[in-house]
């Protein structure tokens, strides 16, 4: 069993390699089981553990940050422009990077120290976000340097996720992986919530420098939560030794892992299809202006937006409600097919307040469903593929929806918008029962 010491000379143990999912602590007593209604709210064992708190804390002051840059600079771009199609194309020059980098950075996880690697790519998205600031504070209007820019920050990106990600097995106990997931996600989608809406508030006051410079101001802090949690080396004998080189060829060794692993697989093909077949995105604002118009265009579309997020930060909120389940392949499942049930009710709904509320529940079920796929990648991938499985989560996370977007779009003008939303959301239910019936292993699997 190897030790890591952290800055504060506290030592973090962490559990051997090897198919059981290694957890670490700082020695502190389990608490009592939570009787009554305080098992019903938010699991929070995990920041007994002074690392991961360090990480929660880092994750929980950028949430809000990065949502402010990723306002400021489709608005900045359209500002230029004054066209929204500048705006898509802004969007695929952040994809390709971070696409590419996040599987060559999942890689290059297993082979090094995942907080030197978390330091030096958190130093270059801080970096990009003072160029952001320098750019619009300087005037230079160029959306070449713009698209430049956000091309560098989500490499970065790319590179940080797996590094981050595959680094909470090694930070808490295995039995306390659901639970450390809901906290890193209700975090996340808060800022998802907050962020755009503090930007909204921000951008007549302070103007787009001063976002961006929140954003750098928000990283830095950032940088010392990570500098201050233990070495994270890797665990498997010779994984970053000898000058071994990541390479693409380990990628592919990557995708080979998960093809050999149906556990791994079947959390993939659970969220792809939840994600290609029910994210309706690209189709709400076509709903809000017809659909929904009587309750006003602009409103109708906010709460759109606004209502799967909410509900996943309930969903979060709740958590003590099932991040004890030991069951993690059957939660995944109904999960995926609550959201897709969900999704079609959306579609049904000719009700605004129906549809958020509907639209509500999909978020809940999609917290918990990232929670147990989180909590699968963790435990049924060993240490040295940690990195190379939360790459591939990156990009699945990154372009399904954008896929979605594609498919919604092109069949919401053949079939109409409340059609194609409906369909979508019975055939994820469909094709996740589906799954479930030809794989027994991945319903029966608990770590």
């Amino acid at each position: 069993m190897e030790t890591a010491r952290s800055s504060d000379d506290e030592i973090a143990p962490t559990a051997r390699d090897g198919g059981t999912p290694p957890g670490a602590g700082d020695g502190a007593p389990a608490p009592p089981p939570k009787a009554g209604w305080r098992r019903w709210v938010m699991d929070t064992r995990p920041l007994r553990h002074r690392p991961f708190r360090r990480l929660w804390t880092s994750t929980t002051v950028t949430a809000i940050g990065s949502q402010l840059t990723a306002v400021a600079v489709p608005k900045q771009i359209y500002d230029i422009t004054g066209s929204s199609a500048w705006v898509g194309y802004a969007s695929f020059a952040g994809l390709l990077p971070l696409v590419v980098f996040a599987l060559w950075g999942g890689v290059v996880a297993d082979r090094m120290d995942r907080r030197t690697l978390m330091l030096v790519t958190n130093v270059g998205i801080a970096v990009t976000s003072l160029l952001f600031w320098a750019q619009s504070f300087a005037g230079l209007d160029s959306v070449a340097v713009l698209m430049v820019l956000l091309a560098a920050q989500q490499g970065f990106f790319g590179m940080n996720s797996p590094a981050r990600n595959a680094s909470v097995a090694r930070l808490v106990p295995a039995a306390e992986l659901p639970a450390a997931g809901a906290l890193q996600s209700t975090v996340a989608q808060t800022g998802m919530i907050i962020g755009p809406l503090l930007a909204g508030a921000l951008i007549p006051v302070l103007g787009l420098p001063t976002l961006y410079l929140i954003d750098a101001v928000a990283l830095c802090i950032t940088l010392w939560a990570v500098w201050r949690l233990p070495a994270l080396p890797p665990l498997a004998e010779g994984a970053g030794g000898g000058g071994q080189r990541a390479g693409w060829r380990d990628v592919v060794d990557g995708f080979r892992y998960i093809a050999a692993h149906r556990i791994l697989l079947m959390s993939f093909l659970a969220d792809i299809i939840a994600m290609v077949f029910g994210m309706p995105r690209a189709l709400f604002p076509q709903l809000a202006s017809h659909t929904y118009a009587p309750w006003g265009e602009g409103f109708a579309l906010g709460l759109l937006f606004a209502a799967i997020p909410i509900g996943a930060v309930a969903g979060g909120l709740l958590s003590g409600t099932f991040s004890r389940a030991r069951r993690h392949g059957l939660m995944v499942i109904a999960a995926v097919a609550a959201w897709g049930v969900a999704i079609a009710g959306f579609g049904l709904s000719p009700n605004l307040w129906w549809a958020v509320a509907f639209l509500a529940l999909a978020g809940v079920a999609d917290m918990v469903s990232m929670v147990f796929r989180g909590a699968i990648l963790q435990s049924a991938a060993t240490d040295d593929m940690r990195g190379r499985m939360q790459g591939v989560f990156t990009v699945v996370v990154a372009g399904g929806p954008r896929i979605a977007d594609l498919l919604h779009g092109t069949a919401g003008s053949l079939v109409g918008a409340r059609a194609a939303v409906a369909a979508g959301g019975l055939l994820v239910a469909v094709s996740t029962l589906g799954l479930a019936a030809a794989v027994p292993a991945f319903r029966r699997y608990t770590p």
